[in-house]
Protein backbone atom coordinates (compact mmCIF):
# COMPACT_ATOMS: atom_id res chain seq x y z
CA UNK A 1 0.00 0.00 0.00
CA UNK A 2 1.25 3.73 -0.64
CA UNK A 3 0.88 6.27 1.31
CA UNK A 4 0.46 10.08 0.42
CA UNK A 5 0.66 13.15 2.40
CA UNK A 6 -1.67 15.59 1.88
CA UNK A 7 -0.45 19.32 2.42
CA UNK A 8 -2.62 22.54 1.64
CA UNK A 9 -2.01 26.31 2.56
CA UNK A 10 -5.31 26.59 3.18
CA UNK A 11 -5.18 25.29 6.69
CA UNK A 12 -2.75 25.62 8.84
CA UNK A 13 0.55 24.06 8.34
CA UNK A 14 1.18 21.45 11.36
CA UNK A 15 2.76 22.11 14.34
CA UNK A 16 5.09 18.85 15.02
CA UNK A 17 6.49 16.29 12.89
CA UNK A 18 3.19 15.19 11.30
CA UNK A 19 1.56 15.65 8.26
CA UNK A 20 -2.25 17.28 7.68
CA UNK A 21 -2.99 14.15 5.98
CA UNK A 22 -2.15 10.85 4.92
CA UNK A 23 -4.07 8.48 2.40
CA UNK A 24 -3.66 4.92 3.06
CA UNK A 25 -5.77 3.16 0.18
CA UNK A 26 -9.10 4.84 -0.17
CA UNK A 27 -8.94 6.11 3.25
CA UNK A 28 -7.79 9.43 4.58
CA UNK A 29 -6.64 10.11 7.86
CA UNK A 30 -6.73 13.81 8.72
CA UNK A 31 -4.50 14.80 11.53
CA UNK A 32 -6.58 17.15 14.34
CA UNK A 33 -7.33 20.48 13.84
CA UNK A 34 -7.41 23.38 16.26
CA UNK A 35 -8.97 26.43 15.50
CA UNK A 36 -5.93 28.66 13.57
CA UNK A 37 -6.57 30.80 11.16
CA UNK A 38 -4.05 29.08 8.45
CA UNK A 39 -2.91 32.57 7.48
CA UNK A 40 -1.41 33.45 11.27
CA UNK A 41 -1.51 29.88 12.76
CA UNK A 42 -3.18 32.20 15.48
CA UNK A 43 -6.11 31.19 17.14
CA UNK A 44 -9.42 32.57 15.45
CA UNK A 45 -10.90 33.84 18.61
CA UNK A 46 -11.52 33.08 22.58
CA UNK A 47 -14.06 31.31 22.51
CA UNK A 48 -15.43 27.77 21.46
CA UNK A 49 -17.90 28.61 18.72
CA UNK A 50 -15.05 30.35 17.20
CA UNK A 51 -12.50 27.96 17.41
CA UNK A 52 -14.93 25.11 16.90
CA UNK A 53 -16.00 26.69 13.43
CA UNK A 54 -12.38 27.30 12.35
CA UNK A 55 -11.41 23.33 13.24
CA UNK A 56 -14.46 22.24 11.26
CA UNK A 57 -12.99 24.67 8.42
CA UNK A 58 -9.75 23.19 8.51
CA UNK A 59 -10.92 19.93 8.39
CA UNK A 60 -12.53 20.28 5.53
CA UNK A 61 -9.85 22.44 3.39
CA UNK A 62 -8.14 18.76 4.25
CA UNK A 63 -10.14 17.27 2.89
CA UNK A 64 -11.44 19.31 -0.12
CA UNK A 65 -7.34 18.89 -0.87
CA UNK A 66 -7.38 15.56 -1.13
CA UNK A 67 -10.48 15.10 -3.71
CA UNK A 68 -12.98 14.67 -0.80
CA UNK A 69 -15.63 17.05 0.95
CA UNK A 70 -17.22 16.54 4.50
CA UNK A 71 -19.62 14.09 2.92
CA UNK A 72 -17.13 11.32 2.45
CA UNK A 73 -16.25 11.49 6.26
CA UNK A 74 -16.42 8.33 8.18
CA UNK A 75 -15.51 9.10 11.91
CA UNK A 76 -14.90 12.11 14.05
CA UNK A 77 -13.18 12.56 17.27
CA UNK A 78 -13.29 15.24 19.40
CA UNK A 79 -11.48 16.57 22.11
CA UNK A 80 -12.89 19.48 23.86
CA UNK A 81 -11.27 21.01 27.42
CA UNK A 82 -14.46 21.83 29.34
CA UNK A 83 -17.03 19.02 28.88
CA UNK A 84 -19.90 21.51 29.64
CA UNK A 85 -19.51 23.08 26.28
CA UNK A 86 -20.81 20.01 24.77
CA UNK A 87 -23.99 21.63 23.62
CA UNK A 88 -21.86 24.86 22.15
CA UNK A 89 -19.70 22.58 19.87
CA UNK A 90 -22.45 20.27 18.79
CA UNK A 91 -24.59 23.62 17.82
CA UNK A 92 -21.42 24.74 15.42
CA UNK A 93 -20.86 20.73 14.56
CA UNK A 94 -24.87 20.72 13.19
CA UNK A 95 -24.03 23.21 10.90
CA UNK A 96 -20.83 21.07 9.38
CA UNK A 97 -22.33 17.98 9.24
CA UNK A 98 -26.47 18.85 8.79
CA UNK A 99 -27.98 15.62 7.04
CA UNK A 100 -24.28 13.61 6.79
CA UNK A 101 -23.97 11.89 10.32
CA UNK A 102 -20.58 9.87 10.50
CA UNK A 103 -19.48 7.92 13.56
CA UNK A 104 -18.40 10.20 16.36
CA UNK A 105 -16.63 10.26 19.81
CA UNK A 106 -16.13 13.47 22.32
CA UNK A 107 -14.35 13.14 25.03
CA UNK A 108 -12.52 16.06 27.47
CA UNK A 109 -9.04 16.71 28.10
CA UNK A 110 -6.89 18.53 30.51
CA UNK A 111 -5.40 20.66 27.70
CA UNK A 112 -4.42 20.94 23.91
CA UNK A 113 -2.19 21.86 21.62
CA UNK A 114 -1.05 25.98 21.90
CA UNK A 115 -4.37 25.97 24.66
CA UNK A 116 -7.16 25.41 22.10
CA UNK A 117 -10.41 24.55 23.38
CA UNK A 118 -11.08 22.22 20.72
CA UNK A 119 -9.26 19.58 18.48
CA UNK A 120 -10.91 17.47 15.60
CA UNK A 121 -9.50 14.88 13.71
CA UNK A 122 -11.56 12.08 11.11
CA UNK A 123 -11.01 9.17 8.89
CA UNK A 124 -13.03 9.45 5.99
CA UNK A 125 -13.23 7.15 2.96
CA UNK A 126 -12.40 9.24 -0.64
CA UNK A 127 -12.39 7.37 -4.33
CA UNK A 128 -13.12 4.11 -4.78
Amino acid sequence: MTLKAIQTDKAPAAIGPYSQAIFAGPLLFVSGQLGLDPSTADFVGTDLTSQARQALTNLREILRAAGGDLEDVTAVDVFLTDMTKFTDFNAVYETFFADHRPARAVVEVSGLPKGGQVEIKCIASIGK
